[in-house]
């Protein structure tokens, strides 16, 4: 029997909330290593989340997994960041 894909409560800094999901050995084979995935492509393991979450970052001692972000206050039903966000951060942050 395949286990279930795992999600963590959300947390958040001043900027954005956060989320990691955790696959299961067998979905985590499928997944593409060592990159970022697009909402299309990690739609297609399996993970289901409102919209606006951007896989942002590989772990690479645990790729299995994923790391996930988004605005403060973005819609989850239309994914719409909030008027006048500006990101205070480089775009894609790899964490070690």
């Amino acid at each position: 029997m395949p286990r279930n894909i795992q999600y963590s409560e959300k947390y958040k800094d001043e900027i954005y909330e956060y989320r990691h999901v955790i696959l299961p050995s067998d979905v985590a084979r499928a997944c593409p290593k060592n990159q970022l995935l697009s909402e299309e492509e990690w739609r297609e393991l399996g993970v289901q989340q409102s919209r606006g979450w951007e896989h942002y970052a590989v772990h690479k001692p645990e790729p299995h997994i994923l790391l996930f972000r988004r605005p403060l206050g973005t819609d989850p039903v239309t994914g719409k960041v909030p008027e006048g966000f500006k990101e205070d951060m480089p775009q894609s942050l790899e964490a070690h």
